[in-house]
């Protein structure tokens, strides 16, 4: 008989090893020397900080429900916090969505220790190292798509993918695809919602949260608000 606390601590073991694998990836020598470069030459508000200039691992409740996917770290917000959507805009606008629709304790993301705890949601990319003019390349996206695959299996209780981005939701659909899944056309689209035969969980698209997306109204605090409404009535249904 294997006892549930044993099961639990070989799952946290794999969590363990799987970040350690993350942060030390060197696969994309493009992408190796751009991160460090950001982190050498830095912007001038961070000047006095230590920039993390890694890859960039999955963080949140490792037992959610919801898992948000983005595109890549952010050269001057996870790049220099070592921690997703913290640091820049988007984090701003998203963590304060979060805060209002319940999945957060606080509705800002500043740094790893700033007591930021997420309930019930992971968030994670299909690139981990920033890359130039926020565009990872085919093979630089193979190459970290692994990683992705690993921490959706591990969030055994998941029932709801939110793709941040239309690159996001083609990434996550390639997840599929290559997991042997037939995957029907989808068209990336706002707030559409798209099912598969369980146990597979729902995939759900939203504009990502980024300052070109918010400054030009393209994407507003309330259909970020909606979004996660909606989610949630579906995480509720399901």
């Amino acid at each position: 008989m294997i006892w549930r606390h044993e099961v639990v601590s070989n799952l946290s073991a794999q969590w363990s090893a799987l970040n350690q694998e993350v942060v030390t990836c060197d696969k994309c020598p493009r992408l190796v020397r751009w991160r460090e470069e950001v982190s050498r030459t830095k912007r001038r508000a961070y000047l006095d900080w230590d920039y993390w200039g890694k890859p960039v691992p999955g963080f949140g409740d490792r037992a959610a429900r919801l898992c948000l996917i983005g595109l890549a770290p952010g050269a001057h917000g996870a790049n220099r916090t070592g921690r997703m959507f913290t640091g820049d805009s988007s984090g701003d606008t998203l963590y304060s969505a979060l805060y209002r629709a319940g999945f957060a304790n606080q509705p800002a993301s500043e740094a790893r220790d700033d007591g930021l705890c997420l309930s019930d949601v992971f968030i994670t990319a299909i690139g981990r190292c920033v890359p130039p003019q926020n565009r990872p390349n085919a093979q630089e996206l193979d190459n970290c798509r692994p990683f992705l695959v690993r921490e959706l299996a591990f969030l055994t209780n998941l029932q709801v993918v939110l793709a941040l981005g239309h690159m996001a939701f083609d990434g996550y659909c390639k997840v599929l695809r290559q997991q042997g899944v037939a995957v029907p056309k989808m068209a990336f689209k706002h707030g559409a919602v798209y099912t598969f035969e369980p146990p597979l969980p729902a995939l759900v698209a939203c504009y990502h949260p980024s300052r070109q997306n918010t400054q030009t109204g393209r994407l507003t605090p309330e259909m970020l608000d909606t979004v996660f409404q909606d989610v949630k009535d579906l995480m509720h249904s399901l």
